[in-house]
């Protein structure tokens, strides 16, 4: 059956698919997980680049590929969006971390394996590294690499309380020392975050030929204990 254009009639309650144009993609809709991951990993680039301040809503916006209203929605505001990020790099370090520390092994090996640790995180997501750096969010007003350090010092005080027990050193120094050696492997951590020479491996020998010899009983060629 035909119209008065000579054109088939469309059935009743038939329905029209319209079909993109000859060579036009199709670009599925993400789900919010998927939106949400792609706003932090467009975030992270964005603030490490520039900082919380000099980062704008609306480049973060152009860079998506959406409006300002759906960061909006997903995060509250740039803030929201800078915590999250921030919260994201932080668990994903101190995870590394942890991990490095929980193995059974003796305090040197301990050491070595959270140096590398700290410095694989580097060398895989400098940008995070950046952000921990800089402005601290709200949920963090020490700042996050600070709240971070502080978390592992923790955990080293306990590492070196049984070593200094062994030794007949004061435990009660153990704290203060644990701060010193935690400061040390992430003031390195940032002088390498830019100069990526000599390799981790080589820096983090290093740092424990350092911190376990002293200046005096220094070795000339340092290795890791844990490669053995």
């Amino acid at each position: 059956m035909s119209n008065s254009t000579g054109l088939p009639r469309q059935a009743a309650g038939s329905r029209v698919i319209n079909h993109p144009p000859a060579g036009q993609v199709v670009r599925a809709r993400m789900t919010g997980s998927q939106r949400r991951s792609q706003l932090i990993d467009i975030g992270r680039r964005l603030f490490a680049a520039r900082g919380l301040d000099a980062t704008t809503i609306d480049e973060i916006a152009a860079a998506a590929g959406v409006s300002k209203p759906v960061i909006y929605e997903h995060f509250g505001s740039k803030e929201g969006l800078y915590t999250r990020v921030v919260e994201f790099e932080f668990r994903i370090l101190l995870d590394a971390i942890n991990e490095s520390l929980a193995a059974e092994a003796k305090p040197r090996v301990l050491v070595e394996q959270a140096a590398l640790a700290l410095l694989g995180y580097i060398e895989e997501r400098s940008d995070g590294f950046r952000i921990l750096m800089r402005d601290a969010p709200p949920s963090q007003p020490e700042g996050a690499l600070s709240t971070l350090l502080s978390h592992v010092a923790d955990r080293v005080e306990d590492l070196l309380a049984d070593e200094f027990s062994r030794r007949g050193f004061s435990t009660a120094d153990g704290a203060m020392y644990a701060q010193m050696l935690v400061g040390m492997v992430a003031m390195t951590g940032q002088w390498w975050l830019d100069h990526r020479e000599p390799d981790k491996r080589a820096v983090a020998a290093h740092l424990v030929n350092l911190a376990w010899n002293g200046l005096t009983g220094l070795q000339k060629e340092p290795e890791l204990r844990s490669e053995g």
